[in-house]
């Protein structure tokens, strides 16, 4: 799928262009409001992630000139005017969703896989949710903030837990910094530092060989909980 991030603020538009493209997305940036049509006509992108405002520049007069193209992409519409009116104006004008700033990545994945598929189908996403979640011998009580490892309590901070927690919730899933930057620290941002590999190398002293769990990196792509290559 093609994606084409449209958004003068430098940071976030290269922030969503890693993190989208470690998510395995074809992507462009535009970073100025005239040059949205003409990429989009070139690039073809299935999805426009589109910024509100360019400075003083209103995007909300492209979006009749994009739904006009040949095969017309969905697009969201990123905001800081949190107004309703402005999020109607958006979406009356032809926008197909609206996401305010700041915004979680995970929420901003989940719109555009539900974009894609309004293309052919009204398919739906369900959550469920626990105050216990597992991942073989590890286990999270989510509301005491507890966790163990084979029924033995971790003694982890704040942030051990909450990127363990993030772990376990997509265990077998590869993570890529990005997406634990949004998730564990908030940030939209590349931080220029080896922070994630810092609590990284922290959480793995806490999964003994012999429990069979592990957290691989994968040069390139990210990290995933997954089972010790022995099992």
């Amino acid at each position: 799928m093609r994606i084409l991030i449209a958004d003068d603020e430098g940071s976030l538009a290269n922030f969503l262009f890693r993190g989208l493209k470690a998510e395995g997305y074809e992507c462009q940036v535009v970073n100025q409001l005239h040059e949205l049509l003409p990429n989009a006509r070139k690039f073809k992108p299935n999805v426009i992630v589109l910024d509100r405002m360019f400075g003083d520049e209103d995007s909300v007069k492209e979006l009749s000139k994009i739904k006009a193209l040949p095969s017309a992409p969905m697009v969201l519409m990123l905001t800081a005017l949190d107004e309703v009116k402005h999020r109607v104006e958006g979406l009356r004008e032809g926008a197909d969703d609206y996401l305010s700033k700041p915004f979680d990545f995970e929420e901003l994945l989940a719109r555009i896989e539900t974009l894609n598929r309004r293309r052919d189908s009204g398919a739906v996403a369900n959550t469920n949710s626990s105050n216990v979640i597992s991942y073989k011998s590890l286990s999270l009580n989510t509301d005491e903030r507890v966790a163990s490892l084979a029924d033995e309590e971790l003694p982890l901070t704040k942030i051990e837990y909450d990127l363990l927690q993030y772990f376990i919730e997509n265990s077998e899933k590869v993570l890529s910094r990005e997406r634990i930057l949004n998730r564990v620290w908030k940030s939209n941002s590349d931080p220029q530092t080896n922070i994630v590999d810092v609590y990284i190398s922290r959480l793995r002293k806490h999964l003994p060989s012999e429990q069979g769990i592990e957290i691989k990196t994968l040069r390139g792509n990210g990290y995933r909980l997954t089972m010790t290559s022995e099992q």
